[in-house]
């Protein structure tokens, strides 16, 4: 019996398998572009080629991220410029309105265009915003941040900031002093104790050294105390200070009194300069006990001036506040106050609290590959110039400070914002 066959056929048509499935391999990886294509072609090397497949897509990915986040920076960056501009009008228009030259008219004008400017400022804080995102409105419920407290533009103040409190120090007065309170020229007048003091200040101590007093352009000098008739046929003169020499009068019937018998009789004179050497007090005449001069106003008591001075620091910074600024040392509507220390409970406002996202710039969940931004409300509220008022001298004057504190919130967010986009650059270079 004979098997037929054809081995050599057969042998050919294998091997034709065999190159047919090799090139189908190698078209495979020439059209796709990998090497490995299935576990198959490299077992060991999948693992490897796919955990660097990872890598490389997500280091795309990061980078994207990055120049996304470069985006958003400049959108909000570019929106904050224009809220610059604004604010420099402002400060331009309060100084000028703070001028005297202007008319009720004029500032009404300058008031109208300060208005608008806001306006503008609040619209721009809420439609800026980058993929629906809105970048300069804040994030989460409105809720009440302090406001910075101002000095008014009063010389020798000094305010220490404590958080929600500030202590404020105002300068010590002595009588005769000069201030300027709200735009008004004062002098500091004096009272009894202040006589009282010049009288026994050391080296003119006239209850023991005696020395000259003069009021009021008339010098009165100390004699000793007479007994009767031993001079001149006077009954006698008592111990004190006399414009004139007692012992030249000429009565013999009744004693002769001193003009002021004590330091107590100088300081009771109201309304005189009293002078004793190279010192001297002028007194005030306050009948109506309002620390008000009843024949110039512009004199004023020491405590009036700390009052009036209280007064204008809570009015000035309780700008931009929706509740005003309070001195929490005394509980007087009328803020006054007769020392020279006093804490302020800052003023509040409303708007919401900075929005803050992280840009992912790496391939890897490790959390140094987030870069956080943050950018706080820029609204009127949040920049400190709600409802801003610059229609008279005084609120004008005080309007300046409280816009100088916005260009100074902006130029901080805008800074930051720079540093953050820099940072993005470098990323991205490094990516």
């Amino acid at each position: 019996m004979v098997v037929q066959h054809n081995m050599q056929a057969a042998n050919a048509n294998r091997m034709l398998n065999v190159t047919t499935g090799q090139q189908a391999k190698s078209t495979e990886k020439l059209s796709s572009g990998y090497r490995i294509n299935r576990a198959a072609d490299d077992a060991a090397g999948l693992t490897i080629s796919e955990k660097m497949r990872k890598q490389i897509k997500g280091l795309d990915r990061a980078s994207t991220n990055a120049e996304d986040g470069v985006s958003a920076v400049q959108t909000a960056e570019g929106a904050l410029t224009e809220v610059h501009s604004m604010l420099q009008r402002m400060n331009e228009l309060a100084t000028q309105s703070a001028n005297g030259t202007n008319s009720n008219t004029d500032r009404k004008a300058i008031q109208d265009e300060i208005d608008q400017l806001t306006t503008e400022i609040d619209r721009v804080s809420e439609t800026t915003k980058f993929n629906e995102t809105y970048l300069l409105k804040g994030d989460g419920a409105e809720k009440a941040h302090k406001v910075n407290a101002h000095d008014a533009g009063l010389d020798g103040v000094t305010l220490t900031d404590k958080g929600d409190t500030v202590d404020v120090t105002l300068k010590t007065l002595n009588a005769g002093d000069k201030i300027s309170i709200a735009g008004k020229n004062y002098t500091i007048g004096g009272v009894a104790a202040d006589v009282t003091s010049m009288l026994g200040d050391k080296g003119a101590n006239i209850a023991t050294n005696h020395n000259d007093v003069t009021v009021n352009g008339t010098t009165y000098k100390w004699y000793d105390k007479i007994d009767a008739d031993t001079t001149a046929g006077t009954k006698g003169t008592a111990a004190g200070w006399y414009s004139n020499d007692p012992s030249t009068l000429n009565n013999k019937t009744q004693a002769v009194t001193a003009d002021y018998a004590d330091a107590a009789a100088f300081a009771n004179v109201k309304g005189a300069t009293i002078s004793v050497g190279s010192k001297s007090v002028t007194t005030i005449d306050d009948t109506k006990a309002d620390g008000i001069d009843d024949n110039d106003s512009t004199v004023i008591t020491a405590t009036k001036a700390y009052q009036l001075q209280t007064a204008e620091i809570v009015k000035a910074s309780s700008i931009g506040t929706d509740t005003a600024a309070k001195n929490a040392t005394t509980v007087n509507d009328a803020y006054d106050t007769a020392t020279t220390k006093f804490t302020l409970n800052k003023g509040t406002v409303s708007y919401k609290d900075a929005l803050s996202f992280n840009l992912h710039v790496g391939a890897d969940a490790d959390m140094t590959n987030k870069i956080t931004v943050n950018i706080d409300s820029m609204n009127s509220a949040g920049l400190g110039v709600k409802g801003i008022k610059a229609d008279t001298e005084q609120d004008a004057t005080y309007a300046i400070d409280a816009i100088a504190d916005a260009i100074s919130t902006v130029s901080s967010q805008r800074s930051a914002l720079g540093a953050v986009q820099n940072r993005l650059e470098h990323t991205i270079n490094n990516l």
